[in-house]
């Protein structure tokens, strides 16, 4: 089976090198999307071996990855991984991510935090904002999964055409989500290792997402 991680990136210049290179040994390809970095991204990604498609301004993460799930499609794609790129995912675990896949057992593997794995989210992160998260997702849009927002996910080729995302910020892991439940695609959850070096989304990062979901088209 042929596997191509999708890697979005904005100004990830301290880490993009190492994430790439750890990614390359568990893939086909590496293709990152490059949304509309400053700071010398582009380059320290080619150089690393991995296939860089540009956006030439901040389009947002859930634009980034859907331009590189549609390169990964038309490229021959088996199973497509969606991957950060700031070194917070261990890339050792695609292969426990793709491994559902793989066997039939599912079309859609998302990575949770919270099946075991080591994770040094903050106290506030994992007590509000996620369950908060997690009670939106159900009452709202139907779905119950562990771990709501997170970037982690294997796709199979046949998932990743029916799963037509719009969101383009981070409101795309909720629509991803609600999608995946909409279309009747058997998926799974599975633990990752999530070690952060800066903490981001707070509150208002949260409410942005809910305004974007109710406000953006696939609630339309």
């Amino acid at each position: 089976m042929k596997v191509i991680c999708v890697i979005p990136a904005w100004n990830e210049a301290k880490t993009i090198s190492q994430v790439v290179a750890d990614v390359r040994s568990q893939v086909d390809e590496v293709v990152v999307v490059d949304d509309g970095s400053s700071d010398g991204t582009v380059d320290l990604a080619v150089a690393a071996g991995a296939t860089v498609l540009l956006h030439p301004i901040n389009r947002g993460q859930g634009a980034a990855l859907r331009t590189g799930t549609q390169y990964a499609l038309d490229n021959g794609a088996d199973i497509i991984i969606h991957f950060d790129a700031d070194g917070q995912f261990v890339a050792s675990e695609i292969t426990e991510m793709t491994a559902p896949i793989i066997s039939g057992l599912a079309e859609a593997v998302f990575g949770s935090r919270f099946l075991g794995k080591e994770h040094n989210l903050p106290p506030f992160k994992k007590r509000v904002l996620l369950p908060l998260a997690r009670l939106f997702n159900w009452f709202f849009l139907g779905v119950r999964f562990n771990d709501p927002q997170n970037g982690f996910r294997a796709l199979s080729a046949d998932a990743a055409q029916r799963i037509n995302w719009q969101q383009d910020r981070m409101a795309h892991c909720s629509e991803i989500l609600w999608l995946t439940r909409l279309t009747g695609i058997k998926y799974q959850e599975v633990g990752v290792t999530v070690h952060y070096s800066h903490f981001g989304q707070q509150m208002s990062g949260g409410w942005r997402i809910i305004s974007d979901l109710f406000l953006g088209r696939f609630l339309k």
